[in-house]
């Protein structure tokens, strides 16, 4: 595992995943900037992913980029230039928080969705848009212009369609599925399942010991642990907590919560689940206090 020891007389040891400046500074205004932080200045955001190990060059690049591409506004506060999320951008994250933090997986039997769209050979480009978007959603290809998820991502899956100007294409269905086949079997033509074991396994390789690290430096109880943290130690959970954060969020829109029944033997989904949710509990107030004090910082300057 890549990271870097923190702290003289701690063990734990903050994993390095592979993330971009804007993946960082979306899952920051997600965490901190609804909230107590609001629109946040470059030099909150600049201090931010300095902690993560970026410089400032790239940061205010990212954030260049970000606001070109309406995902970020500008706004002026007391003189001083801020962003916050767009519109846009903030119904997509508040929609995201339903499909990261909510329970998802469905039993046997369950009603499924269909998707099924048709795009004028002249619209190509929507057509690889629309598939791109529903297997980012979690949706199995069942052939041309058919898909398939369980039924309760249907309305996030509307949301997102017409935000990405994609709705008039698609129609949906909502039903059971009656063959007697194997869906096992199904499920697996549907669905790329190998690449999705491959994003749990590399959120595992990162993160596969947190929580028994965590656990062990500050105990079980989450209220304690954040009345009993350092200054270094809520840091360290700041650190931790936004990359891991920024990479669990993918795993929960490309597995829709299929049911266990159907997946391969094994599956490594519920155990990566099990162990986010327990080192967000322990950790994720620390982090938030870390990040509300460089917000505090900031405006007292």
């Amino acid at each position: 595992m890549l990271g870097l020891e923190t702290g003289v007389q701690r063990m734990i040891t903050v994993p390095a995943p592979p993330l971009r400046h804007q993946q960082l500074i979306l899952t920051i205004y997600g965490l901190y900037g609804r909230r107590g932080g609001g629109p946040l200045p470059v030099s909150v955001l600049i201090e931010m992913l300095g902690d993560l190990g970026h410089d400032a060059p790239g940061v205010r690049s990212a954030v260049s980029r970000l606001k070109a591409k309406g995902v970020l506004n500008s706004v002026k506060n007391g003189g001083t230039a801020k962003y916050e999320l767009s519109p846009r951008t903030l119904e997509l994250v508040n929609e995201g928080d339903e499909r990261i933090f909510a329970p998802y997986r469905v039993t046997p039997g369950s009603p499924w969705v269909l998707a099924i769209f048709s795009v004028p050979e002249s619209m190509r480009d929507r057509r690889h848009q629309l598939r791109t978007e529903l297997t980012r959603l979690g949706f199995g290809s069942m052939g041309a212009g058919v898909w398939i998820a369980p039924s309760g991502v249907r309305e996030g899956a509307k949301r997102r369609l017409a935000a990405r100007g994609l709705a008039e294409y698609v129609e949906f269905f909502t039903g059971d599925y009656s063959s007697e086949t194997d869906m096992r079997a199904r499920v697996a033509q549907w669905w790329d399942l190998d690449a999705l074991a491959a994003q749990i396994a590399e959120f595992m390789d990162y993160y596969g010991s947190s929580l028994q690290d965590w656990t062990a430096e500050v105990g079980e109880d989450p209220e304690a642990a954040l009345a009993a943290s350092t200054a270094d130690l809520r840091r360290d959970a700041f650190r931790y907590y936004v990359p891991m954060l920024t990479m669990w969020r993918r795993l929960p829109y490309r597995d829709p919560g299929l049911p266990l029944e159907y997946l391969p033997e094994g599956w490594q989904g519920p155990e990566a689940r099990r162990i986010f949710f327990g080192v967000h509990a322990l950790i994720a107030p620390m982090a938030e206090a870390h990040a509300m004090s460089l917000v505090e910082k900031a405006a007292a300057a």
